[in-house]
Parts: structure tokens; sequence; C-alpha cells
């Protein structure tokens, strides 16, 4: 499965004003820290690849919103609870969009989960805390972002197989312009990259 994904810096209040006009559906808010490793064997950073082990927990007032299981990129489904994933995340595919493969699965004890990446010579090499809102319009996710030391980003979001991720691109690209936004002005580093580029 693919990520497809746009991401365009974007002020929040307006966005929410496109949203309820359109009548997305809200999907709820977490807030999310994300610890992203280095690997003993390559560079991450040279290859275009990513691993994180991130705990999610509900947004200040709880999760809210109402959960939308149709189409879209992955929504947090938190209901209370904190919880801790790792994710490798492969390197872009392409250079229209932020499409890339991306394999997930929730861990039981972040402690424990730290202690074998550490046994295994992978190192801390910094940390993303981003506190959420999401939407669910049109078949795609629509996320408000606040990033911690950089600011405020939307994206637009799907998961595809391989021989639909240039429709599920194209359907991102006018999912963007309905919400008045500029696809032409997406950013396809991530925040990883941005916090480290302004640090």
């Amino acid at each position: 499965m693919y990520e497809v994904e746009l991401k365009v810096r974007a002020d929040h209040d307006r966005v929410r004003e496109r949203l309820a006009e359109v009548e997305a559906t809200d999907a709820g808010g977490v807030t999310q820290v994300d610890t992203y490793y280095d690997a003993p064997h390559r560079d991450f950073a040279s290859t275009d690849e990513a691993l994180r082990l991130r705990r999610e927990r509900p947004a200040e007032g709880g999760a809210g919103g109402e959960r939308d299981e149709g189409g879209g990129g992955a929504v947090p489904d938190v209901d209370g609870e904190t919880v801790t994933k790792l994710t490798y995340k492969g390197p872009l595919v392409e250079a229209e969009s932020k499409t890339r493969r991306e394999h997930e699965t929730e861990v039981l004890d972040d402690d424990e989960a730290m202690a074998i990446l550490s046994g295994l010579g992978f190192e801390p090499a910094a940390t993303v805390e981003k506190h959420r809102r999401f939407f669910r319009y049109e078949g795609y996710t629509v996320t408000l972002d606040r990033v911690d030391g950089l600011g405020e980003f939307v994206e637009v979001e799907a998961e595809a197989e391989a021989e639909a991720v240039e429709a599920a691109r194209e359907g991102a690209i006018a999912v963007m312009a309905d919400l008045g936004l500029d696809p032409g002005e997406q950013i396809r580093t991530s925040y990883l990259g941005l916090l480290l580029a302004d640090g």
C-alpha cells in the first residue's frame, strides 16, 4: 500500500471555514510525538527513508468528531488511550507528490520497543511533535497540522495500491483546490526534514 499525500503551509482558520462549507466530516484530533531513528547500516537521509516510533494520544478535550471508516488515509482511532506505533517509510516514488510505501504496526510497550531498536544499533535522531485535526472529504483525509517549531500546515492524503497512485494524486490535487489551497505550493519535505533544515 502507498501513502499518497500533498502538503502545503496554510492558515487553519480559513481552511476550517471551507471544510464547514463543504460539509466535511470531523474525524477527531490527536497529538503525536514522533521519535525518528538513524540506522547503523545506512544513512536514511541519503536513502530518503524513515524509521519512526510514534506516541499518539487524543487531543485535549478528547478525540471528538465522528469516525468515518471509508476511504482516505489512516485516521487514528485513539479512543481515549495513548497508542504507540512503529513505522517504516520508504523513499518517495514520484516527483508530483509525497507518495511512498509505508509499513506500520502498533507496539504494546514503548520501553521495550526502544530497547529493541537500541540493541540493534538504531539511535534516536530527532523528535517531532504535531497537533492534528482530521476531516473526511471526497474519500480523502484532510489533516490540519500544527507542528511545534514550524507552524500550520494542511495535508490531503489517501492510501492506494501501486496502479491507483496517479488517480489518487489527481484526486488529492482536486480536493486541495476545492479547499482554496494551491497544489503548486506543495512541500515534499517531511516535517523532520523541515525541522532539521531550520535547526
